[in-house]
Formats: structure tokens, sequence, C-alpha cells
């Protein structure tokens, strides 16, 4: 990986510093040396964004298997029932919207997301909203 990241980076840095080599009034050594820093710089930038990019990726792959392990627990459970429950998560915090008949439902929500392998917390934002017709 790390190859195919610095030839590119190596060829864009010679390419932006051809017009400071091509100067008169610097020495050749200086031009290359700056060169050089640039390169390394440009380098060390493009190896920092694509880790970065590797980890964002990472992180999304887990909150989405999170997601998809809450909605199952969710769907599994007599108790929940076929309540309007949406599941999102972002680095591993669960938050359960929508509306639930109880707040016994709406806890039980809670508590099985929180029981998910990788769910590091759960925001509740469940509005009860009792059936039509229940007493």
């Amino acid at each position: 990986m790390k190859f195919s990241l610095i030839v590119p980076t190596v060829v864009f840095g010679m390419a932006i510093s051809i017009p400071a080599i091509a100067q008169n009034d610097v020495p050749a050594s200086q031009s290359m040396h700056q060169a050089g820093q640039e390169i390394k710089q440009a380098g060390s930038d493009t190896a920092a964004a694509a880790v970065d990019t590797y980890h964002g990726t990472k992180r999304a792959v887990k909150d989405t298997a999170i997601t998809a392990k809450v909605k199952t627990a969710l769907h599994e459970d007599k108790s929940i029932g076929d309540a309007d429950i949406h599941v999102r998560t972002r680095a591993g915090v669960v938050t359960l919207r929508g509306r639930v008949p109880s707040r016994l439902t709406a806890e039980r929500a809670e508590q099985l997301a929180m029981q998910t392998e990788g769910v590091r917390s759960v925001n509740d934002r469940l509005t009860v909203m009792p059936m039509v017709g229940a007493e």
C-alpha cells in the first residue's frame, strides 16, 4: 500500500518542483533540497489522508453491522411488536427514533440496543404514542 502512495506523490512533487529548479537566482542544491522537503510533506499528507479514509470506512462498516444487529434484536423481540423504531449508529452510538405504544416498549428497545455487541451508548429519541382504542 505504501509503494502505491509514494510513487504518485514523488511524481507530483517533482512536477511541482520543476519551476523552483528552473529559477536562475536560487542554487540548484537549495532547489533540490526544497523539492525533496515538499515531496516528503506531500507523501506524509497523502499517507495521513489514506489512514483517515481507512479508519473512517472501517468505522462505517462496524456501524452498519451494529445497526443491523439492533434492528434484528428489535424485530425478534415479542414485546416490541410492530413498533415504528428507526435505528442509526455513529461511532458505536445508537440512536433510536420513532413511535412506540408505551414507555415500557421504549425501555425494552433501549435495553436490547445496549445489549448489542459494539454499542457504546444509546440515545433514546422514541416518542410514546398510545395506540388508538387502547385503554
